[in-house]
């Protein structure tokens, strides 16, 4: 498929950001969008890259009333040597496929989509900031946009990515952060959309984190729906816990997200010849290792913190400390191997990094 580009006119450019240590995340966006619409007739059709713009729907976008709204999240990174890369990019597509047939919405060839990210990225290459932990930030969106009131699948969508620069995600930086136990509210339930990286997901989740947040908790560890006894994952990100010398995170039993950089991490121990399980594991099983010193370490991991580690779980009204609150030694090495593999800094025995630039 052709894709079209027009430029942003020179005096028409935003402002880039001075201080990289500003940045925060999901702030700023740059000069230019990747747009691709769809319909029943033409499929897949009017590719383009353009100057960054508000969109237009019709008040009665099915998107606005009946949630098909799906979205990635991945990111490109500056080398020392100014060489832009790519982590595992085709991934994040074939997860937003899945999420896409979930919800009745139409898949992409990936092949397009991932020429069309390597252009807008390239076209806007001088917004990637060049900070050690740093990065620009992408998020491919799909959205039904067919004017009709009336629950049916919508015979029209608009596919999009936008991106920007950002810093670290969570304000503590890669400092140990503190999650809350939701007992009382539930995310996802096998059989539903939890496997999705669906708008919904994330709506369903904002109350309990809210409260979290009012408690001085940074996210909320999620407990499965059925029996409120095993973990399934934080907010934004997978969890993992090292107990003994085993590194444990739940199933993929479908009501979890299938985190790119989860898997990586997988990957990564194994290739270390650590002793991975993925297996169910109850919120009691957690408190009852803390006890005894066997917890060790805890982390979560997801594309835009990466790895962050757990310090702190309050659960029934008690918090529980890990690791005497401090970032355990596994939890720093793979933070700093992805890390380094993303920014080009050390082999990448797995083929994940893609250099564009």
């Amino acid at each position: 498929m052709e894709i079209s580009i027009t430029r942003v006119a020179t005096e028409k450019m935003k402002a880039k950001p001075v201080d990289e240590s500003k940045l925060g995340f999901g702030k700023i966006f740059t000069d230019h969008f990747f747009t691709m619409k769809f319909n029943q007739k033409k499929g897949w059709h009017d590719a383009a890259i353009e100057p960054y713009r508000m969109l237009s729907l019709d008040p009665s976008a099915m998107c606005l009333h009946y949630g098909q709204e799906i979205f990635e999240g991945m990111k490109a990174y500056r080398a020392k040597d100014d060489s832009i890369y790519l982590f595992r990019p085709e991934e994040n597509f074939k997860r937003l496929n899945a999420s896409a047939e979930r919800l009745c919405m139409p898949e992409m060839e990936i092949d397009v989509v991932m020429e069309a990210l390597k252009k807008l990225v390239l076209l806007d290459k001088n917004w990637i900031p060049h900070g050690s932990g740093t990065s620009l930030y992408i998020r491919p969106t799909m959205i039904a946009t067919e004017a009709a009131i009336g629950l049916h699948t919508s015979g029209e969508y608009l596919f999009f990515i936008i991106v920007g620069p950002v810093g670290a995600y969570y304000p503590e930086g890669f400092s140990p952060t503190k999650i809350y136990v939701s007992e009382e509210y539930v995310r996802s339930v096998r059989g539903g959309i939890g496997y999705c990286k669906a708008a919904g997901n994330y709506a369903a989740s904002l109350y309990a984190s809210k409260l979290a947040g009012e408690m001085g908790y940074t996210q909320v560890l999620w407990l499965d729906a059925v029996e409120r006894k095993y973990i399934e994952e934080v907010g934004t990100s997978n969890i993992f816990f090292v107990i003994d010398d085993e590194l444990i995170t739940p199933p993929l039993s479908g009501s979890i997200l299938p985190g790119v950089t989860r898997d990586s991490v997988i990957q990564i121990a194994r290739n270390w010849e650590f002793n991975v399980s993925e297996k169910q594991l109850s919120i009691d099983e957690i408190i009852a290792a803390s006890a005894n010193g066997s917890l060790k370490e805890a982390f979560a991991s997801g594309t835009a913190a990466i790895i962050s580690p757990v310090g702190q779980i309050y659960y029934k009204g008690k918090e529980h400390i890990i690791n005497n609150g401090k970032t355990g030694h596994l939890t720093e090495r793979l933070y700093n191997e992805i890390l380094q593999i993303q920014y080009g800094e050390k082999e990448d025995p797995f083929g994940w990094r893609i250099k564009i630039s």
